[in-house]
């Protein structure tokens, strides 16, 4: 079983799958489909992406894809620590330019769903974290996008200055809300 709870944007959501632990260590059904789908969660992932961020601070989005590979994400941590955001870019929605923060480690076993029409990012808060995340569709180069981590019309607080941070150079370039084409109605 999992519980999934919804957050302060309710179409994202934590999923916390559970542990059986003994002295050995511990065994966990980290995905299933059937509990997915109990808990009101009906996708199917077709791909799963796996990164390592040696450095604390390592910052990686924020990103996502527009139709037809457009992607819900299902991302956890198999070693480390990080702050996961999720910034909804749906442009109808209630929501839209407001994101959520969840830390998700190792130790605390939770994941994060997050839905298509939000652009995801998240930064390293350990250093040799590994990051592991199901995808509903393939990587499409000339679908990929994102969305400025430091626009201040976002006011996210990724918890470490900015000069501390470690990004791509493609992840510096990225347009502010205000600039970003309506992929997503």
């Amino acid at each position: 079983m999992l519980s999934a709870e919804p957050t302060a944007i309710p179409d994202v959501k934590i999923i916390t799958p559970k542990r059986h632990g003994d002295h050995r260590g511990f065994f966990s059904e980290v995905y299933k489909q059937s509990d997915m789908a109990a808990a009101g969660i009906d996708l199917a992932f077709v791909q799963d992406n796996h990164s390592l961020s040696a450095q604390v601070g390592t910052l990686r989005g924020l990103h996502f894809q527009s139709a037809p590979f457009a992607q819900d994400k299902l991302v956890r941590v198999t070693k480390g620590r990080i702050l996961d955001i999720a910034v909804d870019i749906r442009t109808s929605s209630p929501t839209f330019g407001q994101h959520v923060a969840v830390e998700l480690s190792a130790e605390n076993w939770r994941q994060i769903l997050v839905p298509i029409g939000f652009a995801h990012g998240f930064v390293t808060l350990e250093p040799d974290t590994e990051v592991l995340y199901k995808v509903t569709a393939p990587y499409g180069p000339a679908n990929d996008h994102g969305l400025a981590f430091d626009d201040p019309a976002l006011g996210i607080d990724w918890r470490l200055p900015h000069g501390e941070l470690v990004l791509s150079d493609k992840d510096r370039k990225h347009p502010r809300l205000v600039d970003l084409p309506r992929y997503f109605g």
